[in-house]
C-alpha cells in the first residue's frame, strides 16, 4: 500500500493548507512521469507498508495514480550471439528505445531451422531466465527462426518464452490453458502473473527491422484518431470473431473511427482497398488481398484469423509478417491448426481498450488473447500511441485527478484516514463508464487526515478492489 503521513516537520501546526501543500508537492513530482508501480492488496488484506513522512529524502510515493505502459527498463532484448543480423537489430533497437545494457541477453541458437525441439527450448529458456535482470517484465526476440517449439504439440516461441513449453497450452483443435494475463489490470506481468509476455520483431532483413522499429517509435504519443476496419468476410469459419465487432463502431464513437463491414453474404469484397490512415484491421481470411494499397498509421495493429498465419516461413496461407511489410506495427497468428476457437485469437474490443488506456502494444495484444499458447506475437513491442500522463492536483477546495488509464465499468475510490489505527473513509468514489482521458474531482479530507490511498481493480482479479 502507498500512503502519506502528516507526522513530519512539513505538517507542523497541523494546518490543512500546509498539509495539502506539502503533500501536493510530493505527489506532483512523482506523478508527472506516469507514476510508480503499485503494491496491490486485496480488500480484506491489512496494510502492506508503513506510512512514510512527507519530505523524507528517500520516501516512497504517498499516492500514485495507476501507471500505464511498459517501460524500456522492463523489456529484455534476446540476441543470438554470433548472428550478424540479430546483433544488428538488437543494437539498433537498444539505441532507438534506450534499452539498458543489462537487458541485452545473448544466447546461442540455431536460426537455420523454423522449429526448435521442446528439450532444446527448455535449455534456451533456462539460460534466458538466468540472465534476466530482476525488473524485466517482457522480452523481445530478434530473429524470425525458429518461430515455434515442437514437442507433443507446437507452441509459438513467444508463448513458450512466456509460459515455458507445456502441452496444456497447445494440441491442435483442443481447448488449451488460459492466460491469467488476459484482460487483466496488471502493470507488471512478471510480478503479478509470473509470466513475461514475449514478442518477435518479425523482420526478415535489417532494413525492414529498422523501418519497423522507427515506425513504432513514431507511434508514441501520436494520439491517432485512426480508422479501424472490422471485417466479417464470406469465409464463415474464419469470421467467427464478428460478434465482437458489431457494437464497436457505436461504442467508440467520438474517440476512434471504426467501421464494421459485413460481407458474410459474399455480395461485396472481403477486404478493404486504397484506404489511408488505418489504425486497426481485423479480418478472417487465409490470404488478404490488396494490402499494398492500404496505408497504415504508426502503431497500427492488424491480423487475420486463419490456421497458420504464425507459421514462419509461410505454409501457403498469408504469414503475419505480411502485415508488418505492409506497414502495420504488430500482428498475431497461430503456428499449428487451432480450429476456430475465438479464445485463441485477439479480441478486438479488449485490445483497443487497453491500447487506448495507455498500454504498449505488447501489453494490449497479449491481454486480448485468452488462450495464446499456439499464437505468435510479432512487431515493435513498446509502441504506445496513447500514453497516459496522470496528474493529481489541488484546485482550491478540491482535488483534480486526471488520467486515461482507468478501467471501464469499474469502481475507484480516494480514501483517507486519521492515524495508523483509524478507519479508512471514502472521500470520493468514481464509476468509470468508458476508456477516455478524464478529470475526476474529489473534496479535500478533514484537517485531521494523515493518509490517503487510491483503490481500484486488482492486478490479478479485476472484480476485487486493491490499494494501488
Amino acid at each position: 500500500m502507498y500512503a502519506f503521513s502528516t507526522a513530519n516537520p512539513c505538517a507542523s501546526g497541523r494546518s490543512l493548507s500546509r498539509m495539502l501543500g506539502c503533500a501536493l508537492l510530493l505527489l506532483l513530482s512523482a506523478c508527472g512521469g506516469g507514476g510508480g508501480s503499485a503494491t496491490n492488496a486485496q480488500e480484506t488484506s491489512p496494510p502492506t507498508s508503513t506510512p512514510v513522512p512527507i519530505g523524507s529524502a528517500n520516501s516512497t510515493l504517498g499516492f500514485s495514480l495507476p501507471r500505464g505502459g511498459l517501460g524500456a527498463a522492463e523489456l529484455a532484448v534476446i540476441v543470438v550471439d554470433g548472428d550478424a543480423q540479430s546483433e544488428a537489430i538488437a543494437s539498433y533497437y537498444q539505441t532507438a528505445r534506450a534499452i539498458p545494457a543489462a537487458n541485452i541477453i545473448r544466447v546461442k541458437l540455431n536460426t537455420a531451422s523454423a522449429t526448435i525441439s521442446a528439450p532444446d527450448f527448455a535449455a534456451l529458456k533456462a539460460e534466458v531466465d538466468a540472465k534476466l535482470p530482476a525488473g524485466v517484465q517482457a522480452t523481445l526476440l530478434t530473429w524470425t527462426a525458429p518461430s515455434r517449439v515442437v514437442g507433443s504439440c507446437a507452441m509459438s516461441i513467444t508463448s513458450a518464452m512466456a509460459f515455458g513449453f507445456d502441452s496444456k497450452y497447445c494440441g491442435g483443435c483442443s481447448s488449451t490453458a488460459s492466460s491469467s494475463y488476459f484482460d487483466s489490470e496488471s502493470k507488471q506481468a512478471w510480478v503479478d502473473h509470473k509470466i513475461r509476455p514475449s514478442m518477435m520483431l518479425g523482420a526478415a532483413t535489417l532494413a525492414a527491422a529498422k523501418t519497423l522499429i522507427d515506425r513504432g517509435v513514431r507511434a508514441d504519443a501520436s494520439q491517432p484518431a485512426g480508422d479501424g476496419y472490422l471485417l466479417r468476410t464470406s469465409d464463415e469459419a474464419r469470421s467467427v470473431r464478428f460478434s465482437d465487432y458489431t457494437g464497436l463502431p457505436a461504442a467508440w464513437a467520438g474517440r476512434l473511427k471504426l467501421n464494421y463491414i459485413d460481407n458474410s453474404a459474399g455480395a461485396a469484397a472481403d477486404f478493404i482497398e486504397a484506404k489511408a490512415g488505418v489504425l486497426f484491421y481485423f479480418t478472417g481470411l487465409a490470404n488478404v488481398p490488396k494490402l499494398s494499397s492500404v496505408s497504415f498509421r504508426p502503431g497500427a495493429v492488424a491480423d487475420h484469423l486463419t490456421s497458420y498465419g504464425g507459421l514462419l516461413p509461410s505454409s501457403g496461407q498469408m504469414p503475419i509478417t505480411d502485415w508488418l511489410d505492409a506497414g502495420a506495427t504488430a500482428s498475431y497468428g497461430t503456428v499449428e491448426e487451432p480450429c476456430s476457437y475465438t479464445q485463441k485469437f485477439p479480441q478486438a474490443s479488449v485490445l483497443m481498450e487497453h491500447y487506448f488506456r495507455g498500454e504498449t502494444v505488447i501489453e494490449a495484444y497479449w491481454k486480448s488473447v485468452q488462450w495464446p499458447g499456439q499464437g505468435l506475437f510479432v512487431g515493435e513491442p513498446l509502441a504506445r500511441p496513447f500514453p497516459d500522463s496522470p496528474s493529481f492536483t489541488l484546485d482550491k477546495t478540491q482535488y483534480l485527478i486526471s488520467t486515461r488509464a482507468l478501467r471501464p465499468k469499474a469502481s475507484y475510490s480516494l480514501e483517507y484516514r486519521a492515524g495508523a489505527a483509524g478507519s479508512w473513509t471514502a472521500l470520493a468514489t468514481f464509476n468509470v463508464s468508458r476508456a477516455e482521458a478524464q478529470t475526476l474531482r474529489s473534496p479535500l479530507p478533514p484537517a485531521n487526515a494523515t493518509e490517503l490511498r487510491w483503490r481500484g481493480p486488482c492486478a490479478n482479479d479485476s472484480t476485487l478492489q486493491c490499494t494501488q
